[in-house]
């Protein structure tokens, strides 16, 4: 009995110590409503994680919901990105048991209320850059002037850039790379503030306005 008690302490120890490792659904839709997919083994470090996203662009709004494994600083967290030919809008929210579907939460509201920030504003549909001299006047939250690029590769290739206005949590949500449809998906995103230099990361509402292509 206690040969028995002392195996089943070193396996619950060892599992201490290397991390339990969530199982998590993985899918995209790109109706924003229902996503089903396959479970994956997450990094022990990972939890569930949901990001919503609303996408306008020429007057048309469409919205996509993303599944899958990411870090916890990534959870709650909420921002945008415009210009004058696009608006994407996104949420996130996660949750820890294998397998569980984190909550819907609530998109911010748009403002029309201009924060002094003045940025350049243009779109690119076959360069990873876009230069302009047109500008947009910031409006709300949205403090940082942003370079996007979005790459996609597979059986439907393409490349592109927008600049404009976005939430300083865009400029900060981490790394993002994605395979949906036979399609990989790389979305990177430079920002700045008046005379501080562009400093990188990745932004996955993104892939949104690619997905909106397919």
């Amino acid at each position: 009995m206690m040969r028995s008690l002392l195996q089943v302490l070193c396996v619950l120890s060892a599992l201490v110590a290397t991390g339990y490792s969530l199982s998590c659904k993985v899918c995209v839709d790109t109706f924003g409503s229902l996503c089903i997919g396959k479970s994956k083994i997450c990094s022990p470090d990972n939890v569930c994680m949901s990001s919503y996203t609303e996408n306008t662009a020429a007057g048309n709004m469409e919205t996509v919901l993303i599944r899958s494994c990411d870090s916890k600083s990534k959870c709650g967290m909420s921002g945008s990105i415009s210009n004058h030919a696009v608006k994407s809008k996104m949420n996130t929210s996660c949750c820890t048991t294998d397998n569980c579907t984190p909550p819907r939460t609530t998109l911010s509201a748009d403002s029309n209320i201009k924060n002094g920030v003045t940025c350049p504003n243009c779109n690119s549909a076959n360069s990873d850059n876009c230069y302009t001299s047109d500008t947009i006047e910031c409006t709300g939250d949205e403090k940082k002037c942003v370079l996007q690029t979005t790459t996609m590769t597979g059986s439907n290739s393409s490349i592109g850039a927008l600049r404009g206005c976005a939430t300083e949590s865009i400029c900060n949500t981490g790394t993002l790379s994605i395979s949906h449809l036979g399609i990989n998906t790389e979305v990177i995103i430079k920002c700045s503030n008046g005379n501080i230099g562009l400093h990188q990361g990745f932004f996955f509402p993104a892939v949104a306005l690619l997905l909106m292509k397919l």
